[in-house]
Parts: structure tokens; C-alpha cells; sequence
């Protein structure tokens, strides 16, 4: 027996290459996923395919090779790096004999896992409700003996073995909750126009360092740690730039984004994500160390126009630039306006130069705040 056998959450992680680019990227989040579920992989099982094989994704002989896999090292659970439908994941399950989650299923246990406000609760639970819902035939297989956690927290044993009628019931529920919460959020937002306060809200992709620079900022205690989905609840802090009372600001930390983030995700956070399009300022956070800085930045944006935010106006900030011993500093475009920032919320360095940027865009005529066009940053 494999040493590592030993362990409940452990899996063998499948990934398949149909030739898209970001492959390797894809991947690599696979494996930051998988880590951040507190899951410890026992192997990593690819192969290439033109086209997703309609009963089993995979294909009869991948996945004779992945049972074969799983049967040696006795894996408790297998995970996709794909969205797999109820019935390939009916007959994966089957033929693997062991739990199959997908990436999506994948990511809607991270969520249960961070989520900590009651809002934040509410859309986890109405988010896995409802893709469970297609899934509740082949996933009850042994499950009152299932004691691996991964894609199992949130509804629960219990609720996976409701019948359709409760679980309807259930998602109803939730979303008129939903909706008594957005109404909430509705009037402090109204309260704060009155009170004429700049409100921005922090986005950008996931690990890049928005509650880190929130923290920093807000001087608050936000989880922060070097996971996917560190924070997952938005918080909300006024902050006082250069100690004028008269110029405050209404900082929102926001769940990071990430490559084909599930639709299901997007509609159940979509109260909360509304926020940010209601934002006068978005501050887009980037990790300039990562090698895929610019696809992120643009997976961000597609997000934020799907929740109508593509209107706001943003300031870039390229995060840890201490890593790469790089000075702090901004850039500016014609008109004189900062675009960029580039700072460390770890040692502070260009957090003036934040502050100074706030205070601009606080004190500008709302002609002159427009959404700035993005360049993608160069290496040179």
C-alpha cells in the first residue's frame, strides 16, 4: 500500500489537452485548486483528444487507465479538470468504481469551505443546490459511508438525498433570502450616495493580493493566505485619504476570479458581485510575477461585463513587485490621469502613490472619470 493511501482527501487528478492554448495554465490551476480543497494528489493521470468522448469524456481506454490507476494507489476520489455531464459522470463512476467530482464541483467546495458570512452561506448553498440537482442520480453511491469531504461539504449528505420536491423547495428559499439581503445592501449603497462617498470596490484574480492590499489599506484583519479563493466574502471599510474627513472612501474586498469561472457561481454571487458594478472605481489588482498576468486580466474583465461592470472606471495595480526587486512608481496617461500602479502590499511601497490616485480620481469632475483602455503589460 502507497504511503499517501493512507489519507481520506487524497485523489488522482485527470486533465485532457484538446489543444487549447492555456493548457498548461489550466493545469497548473488544477493542481492550486486541488491544494486550496485541502486535497493531496496522488497522481496526475493526461492524454490528448480532439473532441470530449460523449459517454465517458475521456475516452474506454484513458479511462481504463485511470480505474487501474485508482484501484493500486486506492484513491478515494477522482477530479476532472473539466465540466462533465450528469451522465458521463454517472458513467465514470461506474467504470472507476470510486467518487468523480468535476472542476466545477471542484471549485463549488472551495467556496463552502471559505465562505463565512451568512450571504456569502446563502449563494454557496444556492450555487451547489442547483448543479446537484442534476446530478443526484449515480452520486448517492455509498455516500452514508462516504467520509471524504471534497465536493461533498455545503447541502451535505442529507440534502443530496432529498427528493426533487424539497430540494425545489430549498432553492426557492434561498433565493427570495437572497433577494431580502440584495434589498439591504440596496439601501446602506442609497445611504452612502447621500453621503456622497467615493465607493471601489478591489477586483482582480484570484491569489493576486486584494485582501492583502485591502488589509494594508483598511488596516483590517481579512484572511489572507497563498490559496485560490483565500476570501470569498466581501468586506466593506471606510477609509479617510490624506486624514480629510471630507475625503472618504468606501473600500470593497470582492471574491477573486478565475479562468471559466462556473456560470453557476456568477448567478448565485451575482447580488453580491452587483456591488462592484455600482462601484465609482474599480482598483484591478494583477500579480505582475505571473507569467499569465495579462490572460488573467483579461478573464477578469470578461467577468466584470458580464455582471455589467465593464463600465466602470479602473485603476491597474501590479502587486508584489518586491519579488522582483522593481521600484514603485505610476504611469500616466496624456491627459495626466494614473492608469497604473505598480506597489507592494507587503512592504507598502507605492501605497502614497495609491493614496495620491484616489484622491484624484475623489476630486475630478465626473466628466472627466472614464473607463481607461487596458494595454497588455510588456516584459521589456
Amino acid at each position: 500500500m502507497h504511503e499517501l493511501t493512507t489519507a481520506a482527501n487524497t485523489a488522482v487528478l485527470v486533465s485532457l489537452d484538446f489543444g487549447a492554448p492555456d493548457y498548461a495554465e489550466n493545469l497548473e490551476e488544477l493542481r492550486l485548486l486541488a491544494e486550496s480543497a485541502g486535497v493531496r494528489t496522488l497522481a496526475l493521470v493526461e492524454g490528448k483528444r480532439q473532441r470530449p468522448d460523449a459517454s465517458t469524456f475521456a475516452g474506454s481506454g484513458k479511462v481504463d487507465e485511470i480505474a487501474a490507476l485508482v484501484e493500486e494507489l486506492e484513491a478515494p476520489l477522482v477530479i476532472f479538470n473539466h465540466d462533465l455531464s450528469p451522465a458521463q459522470m454517472r458513467n465514470l463512476t461506474a467504470k472507476i468504481q470510486t467518487r468523480v467530482i468535476d472542476r466545477t464541483m471542484l471549485i463549488l467546495d472551495i467556496f463552502a469551505l471559505r465562505a463565512k458570512s451568512h450571504e456569502g452561506k446563502v449563494q454557496v448553498e444556492l450555487a451547489q443546490l442547483k448543479y446537484l440537482s442534476t446530478r443526484l442520480v449515480g452520486m448517492n453511491m455509498d455516500m452514508g459511508q462516504q467520509k471524504f469531504a471534497v465536493g461533498a461539504r455545503g447541502p451535505g449528505e442529507t440534502q443530496l438525498e432529498l427528493d426533487r420536491r424539497k430540494l425545489d423547495r430549498r432553492v426557492h428559499l434561498l433565493n427570495e433570502r437572497l433577494k431580502q439581503l440584495k434589498r439591504h445592501r440596496e439601501l446602506q449603497r442609497k445611504a452612502r450616495n447621500r453621503s456622497d462617498v467615493m465607493s471601489v470596490s478591489i477586483v482582480g484574480y484570484t491569489n493576486a493580493g486584494k485582501s492583502t492590499l485591502f488589509n494594508r489599506l483598511t488596516n483590517a484583519n481579512v484572511y489572507v493566505a497563498n490559496q485560490l479563493f483565500a476570501t470569498l466574502d466581501t468586506t466593506a471599510r471606510k477609509i479617510f485619504l490624506e486624514g480629510d474627513s471630507h475625503r472618504q472612501v468606501v473600500l470593497s474586498d470582492t471574491v477573486g476570479f478565475i479562468r471559466h469561472l462556473p456560470h453557476g457561481l456568477v448567478a448565485a454571487f451575482r447580488s453580491t458581485l452587483e456591488e462592484t458594478a455600482q462601484a465609482d472605481l474599480l482598483l484591478h489588482v494583477v500579480d505582475v510575477n505571473s507569467p499569465e498576468r495579462n490572460d488573467q486580466v483579461v478573464e477578469v474583465n470578461k467577468v466584470l461585463a458580464e455582471i455589467g461592470a465593464q463600465h466602470i472606471p479602473q485603476i491597474v495595480a501590479y502587486n508584489k513587485i518586491d519579488l522582483q526587486g522593481l521600484e514603485a512608481g505610476v504611469n500616466r496617461d496624456e491627459y495626466g490621469k494614473i492608469i497604473n500602479i505598480y506597489l507592494s502590499a507587503i512592504t507598502g511601497a507605492g501605497l502614497d502613490e495609491l493614496r495620491t490616485a484616489l484622491v484624484e480620481v475623489r476630486d475630478a469632475p465626473v466628466s472627466e472619470v472614464q473607463v481607461e483602455e487596458w494595454h497588455p503589460l510588456n516584459d521589456n
